[in-house]
């Protein structure tokens, strides 16, 4: 019973560093859009992110219950199998933070929890229905609504705007911005910070120390929220940049809408207990808002490695999960080899992150190469052509673009614009 207790105590604290790194790996989920058009500082967004995602942890709990008895039978669990599913998603969380990728926290979980059920117990202990119902289906369709929602928003809000003063639309959609980035973050937490709670709960159950379908306990509660937190005030700098500069260049009626949209998918996601990624959501939104504006363009090469990451969430965490769960189950000495293991992985990302470090002084700093021209970029620019720009086009044909913005069209050596 000493060594359950202990090794019962070794997941929980494993399970509040994943926690701290879902915090500062998704903090651009929420701040991304609101530090690149400068509507708030990037120390004091994340301050309020991190406030308000603590504060989400405490309104459901319907998430937590998704994974504490939802997508595997905790009735053939040792502690040790969940510990290493944690292990795989920790690791896969730095790897993609070291690159700059919004990959999601979530899936990345959830592969490594499968990952370590399937090599521990076989596939019969996981819960095929729930995972494809409840995981797979809204990964799929949650970043399509929002990206669709996002879009259509951002062209009714630049439409109801065309003929409005430029600077004073701008700083009001700055203030809402800072609105909606907060019903973002406390979205967050609200999703999230559960599936921790959920993981600390199912190790209780599988070690005896909580009876089985038991709810998560209030100190359960308190200190995943505390951990997403602290990790939020960190702030993943690096997915920042990404997500704010990366994939489209992002105007205040965007960052908007962007915003708004996302936080009402989470919101009802949660309600219903799916446990959605809030990082495809949220990267589903931002790209449909460079979809919405008119001469705004996604920047497919950094999509399509974003898509790239999201479709190897699961299996790699998975790989790693099983792999750490094999040796874990060979005792006190597996245990600890794997979390030495784990330890020097996760120094070895944090050393190589240090060459070429982001931070809240040079997160705006644009370092995002040019987009190539090509078929998908050709094609919507033919559908949604850039507003004209010569004298006397009129107040309703100025550049949809926020406050001060200028935008440079590259033009090839005879004149003419090259779309980009």
């Amino acid at each position: 019973m000493e060594h359950i207790t202990l090794l019962i105590g070794i997941v929980i604290i494993t399970a509040l560093v994943f926690d701290f790194t879902n915090g500062f790996h998704d903090t651009a989920n929420a701040m991304a859009t609101t530090i690149s058009t400068g509507a708030m500082k990037p120390r004091t967004a994340v301050a309020m992110s991190a406030a308000l995602n603590l504060v989400g942890a405490f309104l459901s709990v319907e998430v937590a219950a998704t994974i504490s008895k939802g997508i595997i039978d905790e009735s053939g669990i040792q502690p040790e199998v969940i510990f290493a599913g944690l292990v795989g998603a920790i690791v896969w969380n730095l790897l993609t933070w070291l690159a700059g990728l919004p990959s999601s926290s979530s899936h990345a979980l959830f592969g490594g929890l499968i990952g370590a059920t399937v090599a521990s117990v076989g596939f019969g202990a996981v819960h095929a229905d729930e995972v494809v119902m409840k995981v797979l289906i809204p990964a799929v369709a949650a970043p399509v609504v929002a990206g669709l929602a996002t879009l259509l928003a951002t062209r009714l809000t630049y439409r109801a705007a065309r003929k409005a003063d430029p600077d004073g639309t701008a700083k009001g959609y700055r203030a809402g911005q800072i609105a909606s980035a907060a019903l973002v973050s406390l979205a967050h937490g609200t999703n999230d910070a559960q599936k921790t709670m959920g993981v600390m709960t199912l190790a209780l159950i599988t070690g005896g120390a909580l009876a089985p379908d038991a709810d998560p306990p209030m100190w359960v509660i308190v200190s995943a929220g505390l951990a997403i937190a602290l990790g939020t005030y960190l702030g993943g700098w690096r997915i920042i940049r990404t997500m704010g500069k990366g994939l489209t260049d992002i105007q205040p009626p965007q960052g908007f809408a962007a915003q708004t949209g996302a936080a009402v998918t989470i919101l009802a996601s949660s309600h219903l207990g799916f446990a959605l990624s809030t990082t495809q959501v949220c990267s589903g939104a931002v790209m449909g808002s460079g979809l919405g504006r008119k001469g705004g363009v996604v920047r497919w090469s950094t999509a399509g490695r974003m898509f790239l990451a999201w479709g190897l969430t699961l299996p790699a965490a998975g790989v790693v999960g099983g792999a750490a769960a094999l040796l874990a189950e060979r005792g006190t000495a597996g245990v600890t080899a794997v979390a030495v293991l784990a330890l020097l992985a996760c120094t070895a990302i944090w050393v190589a992150s240090r060459r070429r470090p982001v931070d809240h002084t040079n997160v705006n700093d644009n370092e995002i190469p040019e987009e190539p021209v090509g078929v998908i970029t050709a094609a919507i620019r033919s559908v949604a052509p850039p507003p004209l720009r010569g004298p006397g086009s009129g107040a309703a044909e100025q550049p949809e673009t926020g406050e001060g913005a200028k935008v440079a069209e590259p033009r090839s050596s005879s004149g003419s614009k090259v779309s980009v």
